[in-house]
């Protein structure tokens, strides 16, 4: 009995073995974990575009370059874009850029008043 067993365990592992190699010929080359499908440098980003990413895994999640390489340019685009936002709603109300309508200075007042109030 101990001998079927025996070769019955080397056919299961032999079998496997046969089943990982394939035709028993060395491992194939594993395919390569990056990002190929780079986000387009030439144009900014669209929905569809963010749609088709599909980052790579690594051992214990995501690749962490290939994220934060997506992340920096999202980042990049949505703060460009923030400010081109802020600045065509500030030329609609009629206020420059960045600009501010309160001072933080004392204002003088004016001249008129100035004279008016010493002459009397």
């Amino acid at each position: 009995m101990f001998w079927f067993m025996l070769i019955a365990l080397v056919a299961v592992v032999a079998a496997v073995a046969m089943a990982v190699l394939g035709d028993g010929g060395p491992l194939r080359d594993a395919g390569t974990d990056r990002l190929d499908d780079r986000l387009p440098a030439d144009r900014p980003l669209i929905r569809s575009d963010i749609d088709a990413v599909r980052l790579p895994t690594a051992v214990r999640g995501y690749r962490m370059l290939d994220v934060d390489e997506v992340l920096d340019r999202l980042g990049a685009e949505l703060a460009e874009r923030d400010a081109r936002i802020a600045e065509l709603e500030s030329s609609l109300a009629g206020v420059p850029a960045g600009g501010s309508t309160m001072s933080l200075h004392k204002q003088e007042p004016p001249a008129s008043e100035e004279q008016g109030g010493a002459g009397e």
